[in-house]
């Protein structure tokens, strides 16, 4: 039963970043604001209040449907979702069901154990407006209860629906980021505001019932929502017992999935034409609809352009903010720095702001670009420039008085050493009395001195011995000493004791 497949489908909710609500003039810059204070009678709706459509929403959900390769239904209606819950104003949902605006299309993304891409296929994209938001408040000793604010009820949002053709939460992860790249690139998204990308999730193991998973706020939630729900349904399978099929919320704070209600029905929505509504035809607006540059077009620009690897161009244009920064670093650089640069983001620079919770709006190109030319310029290691960095972002983070990558340098003594003598053994390994040694010299004579074992060690072939000693070196000058340079001096150091 531990090799039964496992099958995923994700319904993917996305908050268009309009002006406005998708039927009224309300502002949808409701996040910083008090609850209840982005309302009117029509996103609240209220007896006589009639919707009028967001003709913005509409041309963001056709420009979603392009570049996700869906075609454009000839009519696309709204109807009424029925069902009954606080958070839901009127009792129901205006939405799309019958006759949503797209239908087909697909998202590349790679398969995994390295088997090459695949294709998720897209069922249909709908347009629909939000309900509002809960607040749940009190503890069990005084008792719970729940607020409402209505701020969010009414913001335009499309739902993309896919096909069940996700094999393990992995892929299901991967085709939420590719997918939230995409509506980055196309300007119809903003992912920092909090509620702008939700994601229900259905999953079955072959043969058994399916279950939805609801309450994924994150792109990372979905992944270890799903890994919980593969082993929660297998692990039943394995005991003989059957997989309902059920609703079940994920508890992030916990990462597990807990029970809520049986699955729904379609007809249990009881779905009907808006009234109230005229049905909505935009064939003719396609051809208007001019994409941009989408990831996958530029990743391989960036090959082409910056000669990036395949690993670290599919990094750096997987998310719009990444990308444009990286860009923003090579502009009117040298070719070298193109390469350099795609490494210490992709690597370094990424790890470092993940660390911190911080993003990459945070830093700016311009210091960054000048620490990659420090170590590029032979004035700092890599290992010093990654010192640097940090002290760099800790500084960003702190609020701290801007300090220079040089500077930084200079006050850390961080800056690169050399010996720059061909032969630094030849008379010995110490110099003169009363001349101040070269540090790397210096350092390396401690720990040859330091390390006697490990010097016997290598001396009787063991190739690991060496590495301990350059650690050590390495430790004592602080990351300053140039790697290359450094085992040449340690190889003639050894040599040089042997005769």
């Amino acid at each position: 039963m531990t090799d039964a497949q496992v099958i995923v489908g994700l319904e993917v909710h996305c908050q268009l970043d309009t002006q406005s609500k998708l039927f009224c003039g309300c502002s949808t810059d409701y996040r910083s604001d008090g609850p209840n204070t982005h309302v009117c009678p029509v996103c609240l709706g209220l007896p006589g209040s009639m919707p009028v459509l967001n003709k913005k929403a509409i041309e963001y959900a056709m420009r979603v449907a392009k570049a996700l390769n869906c075609s454009v239904t000839d009519e696309a209606e709204f109807s009424r979702k029925n069902y009954f819950y606080p958070d839901l104003d009127k009792a129901y949902q205006i939405t799309q069901y019958d006759k949503p605006l797209a239908k087909g299309g697909y998202v590349e993304i790679e398969a995994d154990e390295g088997s090459g891409g695949k294709c998720v296929q897209i069922t249909r994209i709908h347009v629909e407006e939000d309900p509002g938001r809960l607040v749940h408040m009190g503890n069990a000793e005084r008792g719970r209860y729940s607020l409402v604010d209505y701020n969010r009820a009414g913001i335009p949002l499309i739902e993309i629906v896919s096909e069940p053709d996700m094999r393990s939460p992995k892929e299901a992860r991967k085709f939420l980021n590719k997918l939230r790249a995409t509506l980055e690139y196309l300007g119809v998204f903003d992912s920092e505001k909090e509620g702008s990308l939700r994601v229900d999730a259905n999953i079955s193991i072959a043969g058994s019932e399916r279950v939805e998973v609801k309450n994924i706020s994150s792109y990372k939630g979905v992944e270890k929502a799903l890994t919980f729900e593969v082993t929660r349904q297998k692990n039943l399978l394995r005991r003989g017992r059957t997989v309902k099929r059920e609703t079940r919320h994920f508890l992030e704070a916990r990462g597990i999935t807990q029970s809520a209600r049986s699955k729904e029905q379609e007809h249990d929505y009881r779905y009907f034409p808006e009234p109230d509504l005229r049905p909505v035809n935009v064939q003719s607006w396609v051809a208007g609809i001019v994409l941009p540059e989408l990831p996958d077009a530029r990743r391989e620009r960036f090959m082409a352009q910056y000669g990036c690897s395949a690993n670290h161009a599919r990094t750096l244009t997987g998310e719009l903010r990444l990308a444009n920064f990286y860009e923003h670093v090579v502009a009117s650089g040298q070719k070298g720095l193109f390469t350099l640069a795609a490494t210490w983001i992709a690597d370094t620079l990424i790890g470092e702001l993940n660390y911190r919770n911080m993003t990459i709006d945070t830093v700016q190109a311009a210091p960054f670009k000048k620490l990659l030319e420090h170590i590029q310029g032979d004035e700092c290691t890599d290992k010093s420039g990654v010192e640097v960095l940090r002290v760099m972002l800790d500084t960003i983070k702190q609020g701290l008085p801007y300090e220079t990558p040089l500077a930084i340098l200079d006050r850390l003594n961080l800056r690169k050493v050399s010996v720059n003598i061909t032969r630094p053994f030849a008379y010995g390994i110490t110099l003169k009395s009363g001349v101040e040694p070269n540090p790397i010299m210096k350092a390396l004579s401690e720990v040859l001195t330091e390390q006697p074992r490990a010097v016997e060690d290598f001396r009787k072939g063991k190739k690991e011995a060496f590495n301990f000693l350059i650690g050590h070196v390495m430790k004592k000058t602080r990351g300053r000493a140039d790697p290359k340079e450094l085992n040449r001096l340690l190889v003639e150091a050894l040599k040089n004791r042997e005769a």
